[in-house]
């Protein structure tokens, strides 16, 4: 890239005007004039060649390209506090709203028995989680880490840090394998009522494998198709048909006998649980502070 000692020029007064909301307040904050100010905007937008504000004598907006222009540059200006923050030694300290997206079954089993730890470690974050099982868009949402079970990652533009492994297994109960008995390999289950989880990429596919043997895809003859692991885990025990979901949706209902485990000679099929940050984005010291926790309460 050619040099250009310009090229930052503008862009901490260009943020200060639109996070301020007018010239005038901007001048005000950062202590110049107003002429100073719309004459640093003028030479900005000489210099990109498009408009960035629409600027009246009662307000001002952002054009479209000045709104897609202030996105980078609030990350640039972000990006070189963090840097000098960090030159001169000093730590910032966790605060602010930290919204993370987390699967409700994980959620309720796994992040509610740490969260008063969290929040007394960290009393100035204000932690907005929402617990649901779909997949978010991180950036259109401001959401600003996702835990995520998943077998594979499906977002290369995001980082994913893996904190747990844990694995799924094939599930029925003892009413249900009373009624319509016991299957002893995958196949079987073609022609058995299954109850299968909507937001799998293959929900009406199962595929079982074994060491030294060729992976075995299973259509399924679907019972019910939902989203929710609470129902599908409610009505397997009730006796409606087979599940196959990870262990941590379960709870103990293996260990009290209310659940059977199915094909227990075929292998486990494993799922990561992940940490799921946009990787454009630096690392404030909230997502820091969270992430630091998860991995030390959570982490394998």
């Amino acid at each position: 890239m050619a040099f250009d000692s310009k090229l930052l020029d503008g862009i901490v007064v260009f943020v200060e005007v639109v996070q301020s909301g007018s010239l005038t307040l901007a001048a005000q904050n950062t202590g110049h004039s107003t002429s100073y100010i719309s004459k640093e905007i003028k030479q900005l937008e000489d210099r990109v060649g498009v408009r960035l504000l629409h600027r009246t004598t009662r307000s001002q907006s952002l054009t479209p390209e000045g709104e897609l222009y202030f996105d980078q540059c609030l990350q640039i200006v972000s990006d070189a506090e963090q840097a000098e923050t960090m030159v001169g030694g000093r730590q910032l300290e966790p605060k602010g709203t930290l919204k993370v997206s987390c699967p409700v079954s994980f959620g309720l089993s796994h992040i509610r028995p740490i969260l008063a730890k969290f929040t007394e470690m960290y009393p100035q974050i204000v932690l907005d989680l929402e617990l649901n099982d779909r997949k978010v868009d991180m950036i259109a949402e401001g959401v600003d880490v996702v835990i995520r079970a998943s077998a594979q990652a499906e977002d290369s533009s995001l980082i994913s840090r893996r904190f747990m492994q844990s694995y799924g297994i094939t599930l029925a109960s003892p009413a249900y394998l009373a009624r319509y008995g016991t299957p002893t390999h995958p196949l079987e289950l073609a022609n058995r009522s299954t109850i299968v989880y909507s937001y799998l990429k293959k929900f009406d596919t199962w595929v079982y494998k074994k060491a030294g043997e060729e992976d075995i895809p299973v259509k399924l003859n679907s019972r019910v198709i939902t989203n929710s692991p609470e129902m599908i885990l409610a009505l397997c025990i009730a006796g409606q048909g087979i599940i196959r979901t990870p262990i941590f949706n379960i709870g103990d209902a293996l260990e009290t006998g209310e659940l059977v485990e199915l094909l227990s000679d075929y292998d486990r099929f494993p799922v990561d649980v992940c940490l799921v940050y946009p990787s454009r984005k630096h690392m404030s010291a909230k997502v820091r502070g969270f992430i630091d926790f998860i991995v030390e309460e959570l982490g394998d």
